[in-house]
C-alpha cells in the first residue's frame, strides 16, 4: 500500500474545517475564506503528491527523477550500456550493481544476470581423462579447466512500458552487450568465458571461438 495522496479539495476543506466559527468565516463556495481555502488546497496537494513522489525515488526499482544519482552511487554510467540504454535497463544495471556482493560460482552469475534482466545457463568443462572420458565427448586439453560458457538468448528483447520507459524511447529494444559487459567485469582472472546463443558459440573477447 503506497502513501496517502490527498487532492487540493481535500485540503480545502480541512483549512475550512480549522477556521473559527462567526459571520465572517462563511464557508460558502464563493466566500472570500472558501477560495482562499481552495487556493492554499491546490499547494498543500502539491507538496503532499511531491513527498509521495520521494517515497517511489527512494528505490532504485521505482525511481525516475533520482535515477542519475542512483547511478552516480553505483558508479555508472560506463560503457556496459551501450550509447542509448532505456530507463529499464539502466535501473536494471543500478539494482545489479547495488545487490552485487561477490562471488565466482554457477549460482553467483545467474543470480546477477538475473538483476540485470537476462535468463542464463552455464556450461563448464573439464579436461579429457582416460578413466572419464565416454565415446561422444569433446576432446579437450588441460585449459578447458578454466573454460566455461554462458548460454543466453542472444536479443533479450526489452518492452516499453507506460510506468518504467521513458518519453523517445522505442517500444522495444534488443541486446546482450551490457550483460556480456558486465560479466567479463567480473570473471576470475585466470578463466575464459565464452558466450552463446541457442547453443551456438559466438565470438569472445579473447579471439575466435575456440569450442
Amino acid at each position: 500500500m503506497g502513501a496517502p495522496v490527498f487532492s487540493a479539495d481535500d485540503f480545502r476543506q480541512a483549512l475550512l474545517r480549522l477556521l473559527p466559527r462567526g459571520a465572517i468565516w462563511s464557508r460558502e463556495a464563493n466566500a472570500l475564506p472558501s477560495m482562499l481555502a481552495a487556493i492554499w488546497g491546490k499547494t498543500f496537494a502539491r507538496n503532499s503528491q511531491r513527498a509521495s513522489d520521494l517515497l517511489t525515488e527512494a528505490f532504485p526499482l521505482t525511481t525516475t527523477e533520482l535515477l542519475n544519482e542512483w547511478e552516480e552511487t553505483a558508479g555508472l554510467p560506463d560503457l556496459c550500456a551501450g550509447e542509448s540504454p532505456t530507463v529499464a535497463q539502466r535501473r536494471a544495471q543500478v539494482i545489479a550493481r547495488l545487490t552485487d556482493s561477490g562471488g565466482s560460482s554457477v549460482a553467483y552469475f545467474v543470480a546477477f544476470a538475473a538483476a540485470l534482466g537476462f535468463e542464463i545457463s552455464i556450461k563448464e568443462y573439464a579436461p579429457a581423462r582416460v578413466d572419464q572420458f565416454k565415446m561422444g565427448d569433446a576432446l579437450g586439453a588441460e585449459e578447458w579447466a578454466y573454460v566455461w560458457t554462458i548460454e543466453a538468448p542472444g536479443y533479450t528483447p526489452v518492452y516499453f512500458r507506460t510506468d518504467v520507459s521513458g518519453m523517445g524511447e522505442p517500444l522495444q529494444a534488443w541486446g546482450n552487450q551490457v550483460l556480456q559487459c558486465e560479466i567479463r567485469a567480473r570473471c576470475p582472472a585466470h578463466t575464459l568465458v565464452l558466450f552463446a546463443q541457442n547453443g551456438e558459440n559466438l565470438i569472445s573477447d579473447f579471439g575466435p571461438d575456440i569450442i
